[in-house]
């Protein structure tokens, strides 16, 4: 690139919460040196670590990463291909900060960099983020020595913390995996290992391939669960898992080849986290469906909603002590776990409790699934906030409704609810409607989209 320090070309890769861009024009290695430096002088640790994903730029960067935050005087602990929740087991495990070279579930051509504060606390604008954006492209002197550059393979540490958190016990499960060509490639082999017989491992697309042959490595896009679906038909097994690029989210497939929604997962693993903790808080984000905060509830839990974010739900946890959080978009926190995502985590709770009792996965988790959720839908719209205003009009006269802006604009009926929220990086508007039924679901995302389309 031209020039990779460039202030504009920073303000562009450097988002809320992390550094993504296409690879060399945005990022590259100059950058990630300089990246190196920024951060260690901002988080003025004595020692980070550096892990990585299996894109083809993701080495050279974390050395380049690694040789700047040396310079800085820190020691580096490099621990080669991880997943973005082996990073921040590593962090929290070690107790240095860290810092993950991934463009999680983007296409080929881009890459990242995901940064956190010793015990994986999260870094991002207000918390640091800014600060070494500033560093990059106006860097401050060194002073002192240089520090050392290590190695340390934390995988097989890893994957034994987990067990320790969510064991399965029980019924022999035959599980198929979809790792996308991602870094469940990676960590679901040292993972389920450690089963030994208690599961039937049915891998796909496990080998390390950063340009994602098969398909992108995304499961909340409905297409690329289809072969993941097909699978678990075919080889009547009891689960499929689908994780995306750097492993910390995970979707589910029952053993019908039907997806399911990580709401109801929210609420299944919220259950689980109270018969450990009775009385403990749980968070949820305000996509999430209703379901969750009644199915807390009736289990004398403490529900807390949170606007739609990692940093919102990880914030709100340490405020509040939650044990467990989760969102719509299959990430799921978990207080055990340094209040970190952890997809291999949830997928462990998962077939816990499928193994617990000897019901199929989609009789289990009816109980948990109580709404017809239609899935965010976006709409071009240049006013967002003119619209949304037009939206809440035409509601707030009703006396069967309630109103907030906790995150855009939600609408709430006994028995229905929607959420209107802009995008922060596109002129759109995202809609999510959930009804009692198809039926009620289908009216509400209707009439809303309705108004959100008329005339634009």
């Amino acid at each position: 690139m031209a020039d990779t320090l460039d202030p504009t070309n920073l303000a562009a890769v450097f988002k809320a919460y992390d550094v993504r861009g296409t690879v060399p024009d945005q990022i590259d290695e100059r950058l990630a040196l300089a990246a190196g430096r920024a951060f260690a002088q901002v988080v003025g640790a004595a020692t980070v670590v550096v892990g990585h994903d299996m894109r083809p730029s993701s080495p050279g960067m974390a050395g380049a990463f690694a040789q700047g935050a040396s310079e800085a005087g820190a020691d580096v602990v490099l621990i080669g291909l991880a997943s973005t929740d082996q990073l921040y087991f590593a962090s929290g495990h070690l107790g240095h900060p860290g810092a993950m070279f991934t463009a999680s579930h983007n296409p080929a051509q881009y890459n990242g960099i995901k940064m956190c504060r010793a015990h994986a606390v999260p870094i991002g604008m207000e918390t640091g983020l800014a600060e070494i954006r500033d560093l990059v492209a106006e860097p401050r002197p060194v002073v002192g020595p240089a520090g050392s550059i290590s190695e340390h393979d934390v995988l097989a540490a890893y994957a034994a913390h987990l067990l320790t958190l969510a064991p399965v016990v029980g019924r022999r499960l035959r599980v198929v995996v979809d790792a996308g060509n991602g870094m469940a490639g990676h960590t679901a082999p040292a993972v389920f290992d450690r089963l030994g017989d208690q599961v039937e491992l049915v891998p796909m697309y496990f080998e390390l391939d950063g340009s994602f042959p098969n398909h992108d490595a995304n499961p909340i896009e409905p297409a690329n669960l289809v072969d993941l679906q097909q699978r678990v038909v075919a080889e009547a097994a009891d689960i499929g898992l689908a994780f995306d690029g750097d492993a910390d989210r995970c979707f589910i497939v029952d053993e019908r080849g039907r997806a399911v929604s990580p709401s109801t997962l929210t609420a299944l693993i919220a259950a689980r986290e109270l018969a450990k903790e009775p009385g403990a808080t749980v968070i949820h984000n305000l996509i999430t469906s209703r379901s969750v905060p009644e199915i807390v509830s009736e289990l004398g839990g403490n529900p807390v909603r949170t606007r739609v974010g990692h940093s919102f739900i990880k914030a709100t946890m340490a405020e509040t002590g939650a044990i467990f959080g989760g969102e719509h978009s299959g990430h799921f926190y978990f207080r055990d776990f340094w209040r970190a995502d952890s997809g291999m985590l949830a997928a462990l709770h998962t077939l816990a409790a499928l193994a617990e009792t000897e019901q199929p996965l989609s009789a289990l988790l009816a109980a948990y699934d109580r709404y017809v959720l239609s899935g965010e839908i976006n709409s071009t719209v240049a006013d967002q906030a003119a619209v949304t205003a037009e939206i809440e009009a035409a509601y707030a006269a009703r006396d069967d409704v309630t109103t907030d802006r906790l995150d855009g604009l939600t609408v709430s009926h006994a028995d229905w609810t929607f959420n209107v929220r802009p995008s922060n990086t596109e002129p759109l508007l995202r809609l999510n409607a959930e009804g009692r039924d198809e039926q009620t679901m289908s009216r509400v995302r209707d009439t809303v989209l309705a108004q959100i389309r008329s005339d634009r």
